[in-house]
């Protein structure tokens, strides 16, 4: 299938073509002896994974387990299709994202306030899976993928309050989720993520270093794909943090309000990204990716809780 590409290591990308785009977000299959999924996508997307796997040789039967980095609906709005797709996995998230997944009420309620009518076209509703199928990941967890290899999952916040990143013990490999940002294959743009409610300068910060600290060898980004540059970018990624909350507490302080101060930052940054001088359809991609409104929303929201 062509939105399957082999990484080596027995993990395979998988496109799940969200809202029916290609390159947005990334689910990631660790074909092990017991096989897992590593984030699902979107409700939409969740057909569209099942036929991946099942392309890939594992049916209704043969997936263990199911992860998520965290529970925002393009990572995690499939889990419940994809549950009830594959019968006998587990679902695997943080702690503070569980209940979320077995009562999803109020996460698609504060989705919609976000996204409108956007919602169904682009997520979808995340069904609810059952409460006994979902394992809770503390501070740190290890998820068995089988024959001696495990997938080892540390704590980290900042971009989101329920978020993980995960370690491949077979692979070096590290699943970033979202928070090292947001990076552009065809362009090499890297961009934060920081929509509100969760962003908090400082533990995002922390939670870089924890994954320059956890030595990986590759990092696989849910948007979008495999980069070895570790630290570079590792680097690059506080780097553009640092930037863009510099440029919205410059906002914050000339009493700007939201659509001035996404317009004034927008305007700062877009010499940063190559995609921004490239085609309509590719600086489109990047917006999706990673809109500046949701960025300086969740800057200018963690600011006001700071220094109102």
């Amino acid at each position: 299938m062509e939105n399957i590409t082999a990484l080596g290591g027995d993990v395979y990308e998988i496109d799940t073509r969200m809202a029916g785009y290609s390159g947005i977000t990334a689910g990631y299959l660790i074909l092990s002896d017991r096989p897992c999924l590593v984030e699902t996508g979107t409700s939409t997307s969740a057909p569209v994974v099942r036929d991946a796997l099942a392309s890939l040789g594992v049916g209704p039967e043969d997936l263990a387990t199911v992860v998520v980095t965290h529970i925002h609906l393009d990572h995690a709005g499939g889990v419940g299709d994809i549950a009830r797709f594959f019968p006998s996995a587990q679902v695997v998230v943080h702690e503070k994202g569980a209940r979320h997944l077995a009562e999803p009420s109020r996460l698609m309620a504060s989705a919609r306030m976000v996204w409108g009518d956007q919602l169904d076209t682009l997520f979808g509703e995340l069904s609810p899976t059952e409460a006994e199928r979902i394992v809770a990941l503390g501070e740190t967890g290890a998820i068995d993928l089988g024959n001696g290899r495990t997938l080892n999952s540390h704590y980290s916040p900042g971009h989101a309050k329920h978020h993980v990143g995960l370690v491949d013990s077979a692979t070096g490999d590290l699943y970033v989720g979202d928070a090292a940002g947001v990076y552009m294959p065809q362009t090499g743009d890297l961009r934060p993520a920081t929509p509100p409610p969760d962003f908090d300068l400082q533990t995002a910060l922390d939670s870089i270093a924890l994954f320059g600290a956890l030595g990986p060898q590759r990092l696989l980004f849910s948007h979008y794909g495999p980069v070895d540059a570790v630290q570079e970018t590792l680097e690059r990624s506080a780097e553009e943090l640092r930037v863009w909350v510099d440029l919205t507490r410059q906002a914050h302080s000339e009493g700007m309000d939201l659509d001035h101060a996404v317009a004034m930052v927008r305007d700062r940054t877009k010499g940063r990204y190559k995609a921004l001088e490239s085609d309509d359809a590719t600086a489109g991609q990047f917006e999706m990716l990673s809109g500046a409104p949701s960025n300086v929303a969740g800057i200018l929201h963690w600011l006001n809780r700071v220094s109102p």
